[in-house]
C-alpha cells in the first residue's frame, strides 16, 4: 500500500484507547494513529520460501480476510505466522477488502496443516488444536 490511510489499513474504527489495557507512553494519540507506508521490496507467491539462513518459511497464500493475505509456514518446527487469517479472537471477514467465499475456501484449504504453534496477527499465540477449532467454529458459523 502506498499511501495508507486510516480507512484503508482499518484503524478507522478498530484503533481505538479500548483496544489496550495499558496505553502506549506519550504522545500516542489513537485518533491520530497511521499506518506509515512500507515500500515492498519483492512480491512473494505461493510456495515462494523466505530464507532467513536457519529458517525457512513457505508462503501460503489465504485470501479472503483480504485479497493479499498470506501465511508464513516452517514445515520443520511447525510455526505458523497466520497474519490476519487465523487468530485467537473474532475473525473480520466483513471489511472492505474482504471475500466471506475465499475465506471460506482457504479455511478448508488449511484445517489440516499441522501445526504446533500458531502466531496471529492479533492476539496471544495458541497452539495446532486451538487453531483446528477456530477453524472448525468459523467453517460451522458460516455454515449455519
Amino acid at each position: 500500500m502506498g499511501a495508507p490511510d486510516r480507512a484503508s489499513t482499518l484503524a478507522d474504527p478498530y484503533v481505538t484507547d479500548e483496544i489496550f489495557t495499558q496505553l502506549p507512553p506519550a504522545p500516542y494519540d489513537s485518533e491520530r494513529y497511521q499506518v506509515k507506508a512500507a515500500p515492498a521490496t519483492r512480491q512473494v507467491d505461493e510456495g515462494d520460501v523466505i530464507d532467513l539462513g536457519n529458517r525457512h518459511f513457505e508462503v501460503i497464500h489465504t485470501p479472503g480476510h483480504s485479497p493479499g493475505s498470506i501465511m508464513l509456514w516452517e514445515a520443520s518446527s511447525a510455526v505458523l505466522f497466520s497474519g490476519d487469517t487465523v487468530y485467537d479472537g473474532p475473525l473480520i471477514d466483513d471489511a472492505y477488502h474482504s471475500n466471506i467465499d475465499d475465506y471460506l475456501s482457504t479455511m478448508k484449504r488449511i484445517l489440516d496443516l499441522p501445526v504446533r504453534v500458531v502466531h496471529g496477527g492479533h492476539f496471544p499465540s495458541f497452539d495446532g488444536r486451538r487453531y483446528r477449532q477456530l477453524i472448525r467454529d468459523y467453517l460451522d458459523a458460516k455454515a449455519a
